[in-house]
């Protein structure tokens, strides 16, 4: 997979009844940008209009990494407490009701937002080195959307995300595939032929039965969250996530003290 010097980006290419999304940021592993998350709302609301399209699969540029979470910087200027979660739940939503069935094609990393964006896809292929997990209990303090962690702990199961969370450690995709989380596992020379293989397969399904059934699923999953906007005002106003994202970005190990 060849990498670009421009700017953070999302590349989009259709072939066919193919969409290919690239997640272009490989200096920072794929780290997402506002830019980039607003991309990625445009790129799923004009797929959902187009017919033509049947899979869409979704990959990081080069082999560091799926995306390995949110540009830390953006963080920075944060005004309005859960007002990030907010906002990335529509675009993350957006993904998860695309009516065409989504294979996300993993190397490396997909951590963070990175792991909320290959679990909203439907399918996932990894290399057997990828890794997966939310580590902010270490690395910047905040915490999820009731949305967010509903979706994942449908896809992997409470004890392995209360493992990811808790324990801020990351998972290596040998040991998701026995729960199907990871559809298949293949070496990086052979992704993107696993990729092409299935996606050939879905597209020659029924496409309504497909949309019907995911977007249906979809529902049932975002029906009846709790009210947890008092958890994430209480995260995002802490004296802790400021100090997480002090710390990210002087390089150093950050000093929780539970304020």
């Amino acid at each position: 997979m060849t990498t670009s010097a421009n700017p953070p980006c999302l590349n989009l290419e259709i072939i066919g009844h193919i969409a290919r999304i690239t997640f272009n940021n490989p200096a920072a592993r794929n780290a997402m940008t506002w830019p980039m998350y607003e991309e990625l709302k445009t790129i799923c609301d004009d797929l959902a209009k187009n017919p033509k399209v049947r899979v869409a699969i979704f990959r990081g540029a080069g082999d560091k990494a799926f995306v390995s979470g949110s540009d830390i910087q953006q963080f920075v200027d944060l005004k309005k407490d859960e007002a990030y979660e907010v906002a990335v739940d529509h675009i993350f939503i957006s993904l998860q009701e695309l009516p065409m069935p989504t294979i996300a094609l993993i190397e490396g990393l997909a951590v963070g937002s990175g792991l909320l964006m290959a679990t909203a896809c439907d399918f996932r292929i990894s290399t057997p080195e990828a890794r997966f997990g939310i580590p902010v209990a270490k690395t910047l303090g905040n915490c999820l959307s009731p949305s967010n962690l509903a979706w994942i702990s449908a896809h992997l199961g409470i004890p392995t995300v209360k493992k990811m969370l808790l324990t801020a450690e990351l998972i290596k995709a040998p040991q998701l595939l026995d729960s199907g989380f990871i559809y298949q596992t293949v070496e990086a020379t052979d992704i993107t032929a696993a990729g092409d293989t299935l996606a050939e397969k879905l597209a020659a399904l029924a496409p309504i039965t497909q949309k019907a059934s995911k977007i249906a699923l979809s529902r049932i999953l975002n029906s009846n969250l709790p009210d947890c906007t008092d958890l994430m005002r209480e995260t995002y106003n802490s004296n802790d996530f400021k100090e997480g994202v002090n710390a990210f970005l002087e390089g150093r190990t950050p000093k929780w003290n539970g304020k």
